[in-house]
């Protein structure tokens, strides 16, 4: 390990092939409720959170502030189960589509996107 991540993580080699990952080895892991589409939160995945995902059906993520794997809801009890990890058309993003338990924002509220409208439509 460096930095505290996984060097040789157990990721299915055809998954790995098609990810296209940032400078320092991540992707960016978009989470959104199931059945709702309502988008909870933005996070990010090396190929280890993301094996870890798709085997254990819980959300892991890699934390860049802290520089370790976190499972959502270990310790808040703000679990997500995960019912599907979709890859983008450009293997750049991860969609994870889960069943969220209490709030999504580590602020306390459902979603990370429900305080600050930049532009909002007019109804048409």
């Amino acid at each position: 390990m460096t930095d505290g991540r996984v060097v040789d993580p157990a990721l299915d080699p055809a998954i790995a092939a098609r990810l296209k990952r940032t400078p320092d080895g991540l992707v960016c892991a978009v989470t959104q409720q199931r059945g709702t589409g309502e988008v909870l939160m933005v996070a990010w995945m090396d190929d280890e959170a993301l094996h870890r995902t798709l085997t254990t059906g819980r959300a892991t993520y890699w934390s860049r502030s802290r520089e370790e794997y976190w499972v959502k809801g270990a310790t808040s009890g703000n679990v997500q189960q995960v019912h599907e990890v979709r890859l983008d058309c450009d293997g750049d993003a991860v969609l994870v589509v889960v069943d969220q338990t209490g709030a999504a924002c580590h602020t306390g509220t459902r979603t990370c996107f429900d305080t600050d409208v930049l532009l909002a439509g007019d109804g048409e």
